[in-house]
């Protein structure tokens, strides 16, 4: 019989060129991977602009019956593309007027009716003021329900059990941070879009999502080179920024672009909270391309970390090697296995 607080969970990740599943048990304090694996459809789907549900049903399928993982219990994460999320300030008076007034004052930030999507709060912060009511700063998350119900049949269909859908920036700040309270940025890199993630005190602060990623970079360097998609993608991977002066050339742009909305956002954020953001933490497939950590240290003028999501995770040191150069892209999937259900 298993011990209590052992049993597996599947962490999920959906993402925008690809699927990650990583499966964790857990005792007390100890997590252990016990599987994991990758379908990349970006060489596949190259001129696709969007994975299909039927894509990502197949891919999972395909993924499943490859890892053969011990259960069918998994979390998934939703696209932060998908969410509507913010952090708001209110006088707090007790727990119970607190839970009353969110769902008023939520309709101040969500776009769409709040019949319409599944509304999560969380207390992130309390701040006392001397003879004042003190304030209370709340991180709203709201999930359109259909979006919702079309990722409990994606996970059905591939004959998976749904335990819980999470905001996929909440699976990468556990997975990554751990106690780590300090103020930070997470760059993550996908196939199709990059996201900036400011965190503090454990919570996510500022998040800002952008349809440029490792897809449109594989082709800009096609394009420059006269060459094919797939032989671009391979350059990419070898070679990265660290290549000759025309493969620069060609990536350096595109990069620049994601340089230079991660310094606003840190600026913005650094200027209205009066902190100091002293490191980047870069997750995702395209972390791994070469040079990319120098490129943005150089830019950025901060420390700049690839992401360890497996530091806090026992596992197989066969597996070493691998995983260093998986892990930056199993973030997601990681965080969420660490879920408690």
């Amino acid at each position: 019989m298993a011990l209590f607080g052992s049993k597996s969970i599947l962490g999920v990740d959906l993402g925008t060129a690809g699927i990650k599943i990583a499966e964790l048990s857990n005792s007390g304090d100890r997590f252990d991977l016990k599987n994991y694996g990758i379908i990349d459809f970006l060489a596949k789907e190259g001129s696709s602009p969007k994975l299909s549900d039927d894509i990502l049903i197949a891919g999972l399928k395909d993924l499943i019956a490859r890892t053969r993982p011990s259960t069918k219990d998994a979390v998934a994460s939703i696209s932060s593309f998908l969410t509507f999320t913010t952090v708001i300030e209110m006088p707090y008076l007790s727990a119970k007027d607190l839970e009353k007034a969110i769902p008023f004052e939520a309709r101040k930030y969500i776009p769409i009716p709040l019949s319409d999507v599944v509304l999560d709060w969380s207390i992130i912060n309390v701040g006392g003021q001397s003879n004042q009511t003190p304030n209370v700063e709340v991180f709203l998350a709201a999930v359109p329900k259909n979006e919702a119900e079309r990722y409990k049949n994606i996970f059905t269909s591939a004959g998976l059990n749904i335990k819980a859908l999470e905001l996929e920036n909440i699976a990468i700040i556990r997975a990554l941070l751990g106690d780590d309270k300090s103020p930070l940025a997470i760059i993550n890199l996908g196939g199709r879009s990059t996201s900036i993630l400011v965190v503090d005190k454990g919570f996510e602060r500022v998040s800002r999502n952008y349809e440029l990623g490792g897809f449109e970079i594989t082709k800009a360097l096609a394009v420059s080179l006269g060459i094919s998609f797939e032989r671009a993608e391979e350059i990419k991977r070898k070679d990265g920024l660290k290549g000759n002066q025309a493969f620069n050339q060609a990536i350096s742009p595109l990069i620049d672009m994601i340089v230079f909305e991660v310094r606003k956002t840190i600026a913005n954020y650094e200027e209205n909270k009066m902190v100091k953001i002293g490191k980047v933490i870069l997750i995702g497939g395209q972390s791994q391309m070469p040079g990319i950590k120098d490129y943005f240290a150089q830019k950025l003028g901060k420390d700049i970390l690839i992401g360890d999501p497996l530091k806090r995770i026992s596992y197989n040191k066969v597996l070493e090697e691998t995983l260093k150069n998986a892990g930056p892209s199993l973030s997601v999937a990681l965080g969420l296995a660490m879920r408690k259900i």
